[in-house]
C-alpha cells in the first residue's frame, strides 16, 4: 500500500460518496476480521436468542418476533437515548411487515456484536449518528422476510399462489374468496418454512409510514413517568451507593474516616476501592449525607498542578514543533496572498440529564448488570475481566438512556459499580451525583488549529490548509482502528473534505496525548463539530475578507455542488437573508456535509452594548436523504441546535491543580427557556441515501452563531465559548 493509500480521500469527493462515515466513526482498522452484523435473514445465533426470548412461535430473524398470543414484538438493534431511534426503527420494519405502529411492542436488544452489530460502527454501538444508516435497508427487509413467510404460510394453507394475497394491519386477505387469517394464525407454520432469501422491498410511492411525521412510540411512557431509565431500576433487596471519587486525575485513596458518616440513619456500609469511596444506604439521600462527613485524604500523583493553561500551552507548541501525519493532501500550495489564523476549542462536559448509574449483583457465578449504554457487548466483556467469569454468566438489562452524547459510549461507571459490588452480598445501585458526573467525565478534547488559505485576486480560495493539534478519542477508544500511519479519521471529519470548489488542500494532524488520567471521549458532533466551526468560521473570514456577501460568496464556490447549493438557496430564503437589521443585530451562515446528510444553518442575533447575545432566529436546511420520520427529523435539528449554541456561549471545562472545576448546571449551564430562539427546519424531500440526523444540528451551531455575532459587532471569535467582555462596546458593524 502506498502512502497515498492511507490517507483519509484519494478523490475530490470519495470520502462522501462513500457515505459519508470514513473520517468518522470507524472502529475496526483495515485488516481486520469482520465479524457478523445485523442481518435481515436467519444467522447462526438466531435459535439461541429467540429460545432466551422465550421461544416464541415465529422468530424469522433477530428482529421480528411473534407470539402464541399474536403479540408483535420488534427488537431494536440501536440503544433509545433520546434521538426516537426506537420509533424510526420500527417504522422500517412495519413498513415492509405491513403492520401499524400501535400493533408493536417494542423490546431492548439483548447485548451481541453478531446479531445486533452496526455495520459502520462494526459493532453493537449506539453513536456517529449512525442509527438509521446502518439499518434502512436490512430493518426493512427483516419486516419483508417476516411478511413473505407469514404470507407464504397462508397461501399454503389456501392452497392458492402468494401472489394473490394482499396484507393490511397485519391481517392477510384473500380477496377473490374472502378469506383472511391474522399473522397469528400461521405464526406456527410460518416459522418452520425455510429462509426465503432475496425479497423485493416496497418502491418510495408505496410507502405508507417511511416520511411521515409518527408520533414517538416511548413519548407517553416518558411524559407519564412509566418509562424506567437506568435511575429508575430497583431490584429486590437492592441498596443504593453514591460515591467520591478523587478529584485529580489519576490520584488514589490514601486514608479514609467514615465514623461520622456511618452514624447517619440508613447508612449500611463504606465501601472503598482504589480511587473512590461509596456510601451504600437504604436510599439514595441518606447516602448522600454521610457522603459529606466521611473524612477523606487523597495522594493526588503526578497531575496534583496541572492547570487548563499548562494544557494548553502543551497543544500550541505540539501544533507549532511537532510531527504532523498528512490527512490529505491535493496540489501544492501556489504563491500568493496568504491568510491565516488560530482557532482553538475547549475541553467539554456531557452533563446528561439523567446523571451516570448503573445497578449491580454479583454472585459467585453470575453477575447481573442493569444500566443504559451505548455499547453493551463492551460492559458485559468489561464486567466478565473484572469479575472473573465467563462471559456468558454476566446478564445486562439494557434501560433507557436519560442522554448519552458520546458519554456513554465508556464503560467506566459501570466498571466501578461492578468494583464495588463484588464488595457486597445483594444487588447495589450506585449513583453518581451531578457535581461527580461532571468532575470525573471523560471529557472532549481541547483543539488547536492554524488554517490558512491562498487568495486569488477576488478573493476566492485556490488553496487552503490546515494543521490540526489534539489528543486522539479513538486511539485510546480503540487504537486498532488508526490507520497506518497513526491518523485518526474523527480529527479530520468535515475538514480533509469540505462542500466547497477549492482545488488544492493540506490537513495535517499533530497528535498531542493528554496527562495520564485525563481521558478524552466522544463528544455529540464528534469531529465536525470542531471541524465545522473552523473552516466555516475561517470561510466566513475570507467572504469578508473579500468584501462580499457571505450567502454569496458561498454560492460561487458551490456552483458544482447543486444538492448543497440548493441548501444554501433555501435557508438564505426562509430567512429573508439580505433584508434589514437593527443596529448590532447580525445574520450568520453556514453550510456542512456531517454524517452522510447536507446542512445549512442561519443564526440571527442582537448583540447588548454590554455583549450579551441575545438569540432571535435560527434557520436550519437539512438534506439527510430519505427523510423516514419528519417529525423526528425536525425535533433532533431543534434539539441538537440549541444543545450546540449551549456549548458555544456558556461551556468549558477548566482544570486547577489537576481537578475539573466545574460541577453542575451553576458552572456549566445550559441554555434557557426565555433564551431559546425561534427555529424553523426544512426538510428537503430527497431520493438519496438516509444520512445522519442526531448530531447534525449540534455541529453546524458554533459556526453560524459566531458568524451571525462578527456581523453584529465586527468581533471575530476564534475561540470558544463566547465571551461577552470581548463583544462589549463594540459596535462597528463589519
Amino acid at each position: 500500500m502506498s502512502a497515498r493509500d492511507d490517507t483519509v480521500a484519494a478523490g475530490r469527493r470519495g470520502v462522501l460518496k462513500a457515505g459519508g462515515l470514513a473520517v468518522g466513526f470507524l472502529w475496526l482498522g483495515a485488516g481486520k476480521q469482520a465479524m457478523a452484523l445485523v442481518d435481515p435473514h436467519r444467522q447462526a445465533g438466531d435459535a439461541a436468542a429467540a429460545a432466551a426470548d422465550g421461544a416464541p412461535p415465529f422468530a424469522p430473524n433477530a428482529f421480528v418476533r411473534i407470539d402464541a398470543d399474536g403479540t408483535i414484538r420488534l427488537v431494536m438493534p440501536g440503544v433509545e437515548m433520546g434521538q426516537a431511534i426506537y420509533t424510526g426503527s420500527c417504522m422500517l420494519l412495519a413498513e415492509e411487515l405491513d403492520v401499524g405502529l400501535d400493533q408493536i411492542r417494542l423490546q431492548h436488544s439483548p447485548p451481541s456484536d453478531a446479531l445486533y452489530g452496526m455495520k459502520l460502527l462494526k459493532g453493537q454501538i449506539t453513536g456517529g449518528s449512525t442509527g438509521t444508516r446502518s439499518t434502512f435497508t436490512e430493518l426493512r427487509q427483516a419486516g419483508a422476510v417476516a411478511r413473505t413467510l407469514l404470507v407464504a404460510a397462508a397461501a399454503a394453507r389456501w392452497k392458492t399462489n402468494p401472489a394473490a394475497c394482499t396484507v393490511e394491519r397485519g391481517v392477510i386477505h384473500h380477496r377473490a374468496s374472502g378469506r383472511q387469517l391474522r399473522y397469528a394464525d400461521v405464526a406456527v407454520a410460518a416459522g418452520k418454512l425455510p429462509d426465503p432469501g432475496a425479497v423485493t422491498l416496497k418502491p418510495r410511492s408505496a410507502f405508507r409510514l417511511i416520511g411521515k411525521p409518527m408520533a414517538r412510540l416511548d413519548a407517553a411512557g416518558k411524559v407519564n413517568g412509566s418509562t424506567p431509565f437506568g435511575i429508575d431500576v430497583q431490584v429486590p433487596g437492592m441498596r443504593t451507593a453514591t460515591v467520591r471519587a478523587c478529584p485529580v486525575f489519576g490520584g488514589t485513596l490514601a486514608r479514609l474516616d467514615d465514623r461520622a458518616a456511618r452514624a447517619v440513619p440508613g447508612v449500611v456500609d463504606v465501601l472503598r476501592i482504589d480511587n473512590a469511596v461509596a456510601v451504600v444506604a437504604t436510599h439514595f439521600w441518606a447516602a448522600r449525607r454521610a457522603l459529606d462527613l466521611l473524612d477523606i485524604t487523597w495522594h493526588h500523583g503526578p497531575n496534583a498542578t496541572l492547570t487548563t493553561q499548562q494544557l494548553r500551552d502543551g497543544l500550541a507548541a505540539s501544533q507549532a514543533n511537532g510531527k504532523a501525519i498528512v490527512a490529505r493532501e491535493e496540489g501544492s500550495r501556489p504563491a500568493g496572498d496568504l491568510v491565516s489564523a488560530t482557532y482553538r476549542m475547549p475541553m467539554l462536559a456531557h452533563a446528561t440529564m439523567e446523571p451516570l448509574n448503573a445497578t449491580v449483583h454479583v454472585t459467585a457465578r453470575r453477575c447481573e448488570i442493569w444500566a443504559g449504554t451505548q455499547v453493551p457487548t463492551h460492559v458485559v466483556a468489561n464486567a466478565a475481566k473484572l469479575t472473573g467469569l465467563p462471559v456468558e454468566d454476566i446478564v445486562l438489562h439494557p434501560q433507557y438512556l436519560g442522554g448519552g452524547f458520546g458519554r456513554r459510549l465508556e464503560t467506566d461507571y459501570v466498571d466501578q459499580a461492578v468494583k464495588f459490588a463484588r464488595l457486597v452480598p445483594y444487588p447495589l445501585k450506585v449513583v453518581w451525583t451531578r457535581e461527580e458526573d461532571i468532575r470525573h467525565d471523560i471529557v472532549r478534547p481541547m483543539y488547536h488549529d492554524v488554517i490558512s488559505a491562498v487568495v486569488d485576486g477576488r478573493g476566492f480560495p485556490v488553496w487552503y490548509g490546515d494543521r490540526i493539534c489534539s489528543a486522539t478519542v479513538l486511539g485510546r477508544w480503540r487504537p486498532g482502528s488508526l490507520l497506518k500511519n497513526g491518523l485518526d479519521h474523527d480529527v479530520v471529519e468535515s475538514i480533509a473534505e469540505i462542500p466547497y470548489d477549492v482545488p488544492r488542500m493540506k490537513v495535517e494532524w499533530v497528535r498531542h496525548d493528554m496527562p495520564p488520567g485525563l481521558l478524552v471521549g466522544w463528544w455529540r458532533g464528534v469531529g465536525a463539530l470542531h471541524n465545522l466551526f473552523i473552516v466555516e468560521s475561517f470561510f466566513d473570514e475570507l467572504a469578508h475578507r473579500a468584501k462580499a456577501d457571505p450567502v454569496a460568496w458561498r454560492r460561487a464556490l458551490l456552483r458544482d455542488n447543486p444538492r448543497t447549493l440548493a441548501l444554501l438557496d433555501l435557508a438564505a430564503a426562509k430567512m429573508g437573508w439580505g433584508g434589514p437589521l437593527p443596529a448590532r443585530t447580525g445574520r450568520g451562515v453556514a453550510v456542512g456535509e456531517p454524517f452522510g446528510s447536507r446542512v445549512c444553518a442561519m443564526v440571527e442575533v442582537e448583540v447588548s452594548a454590554e455583549g450579551d447575545v441575545l438569540l432571535r432566529r435560527a434557520v436550519v436546511a437539512v438534506d439527510c436523504g430519505i427523510p423516514v420520520n419528519v417529525g423526528s427529523i425536525e425535533s433532533q435539528v431543534q434539539g441538537g441546535l440549541l444543545f450546540g449554541l449551549s456549548a458555544a456561549l456558556f461551556n468549558e471545562v477548566t482544570i486547577e491543580h489537576g481537578a475539573i472545576q466545574q460541577s453542575n448546571f451553576n458552572d456549566y449551564r445550559m441554555i434557557r427557556m426565555n433564551e431559546t430562539p425561534h427555529v424553523e427546519v426544512h426538510i428537503v424531500d430527497s431520493g438519496e441515501a438516509p444520512g445522519g440526523i442526531g448530531e447534525l444540528g449540534t455541529a453546524i451551531a458554533a459556526p453560524a452563531l459566531c458568524n451571525a455575532i462578527h456581523a453584529a459587532t465586527g468581533v471575530r471569535l476564534r475561540e470558544l465559548p463566547v465571551r461577552r467582555e470581548l463583544l462589549a462596546q463594540k459596535g462597528r458593524k463589519a
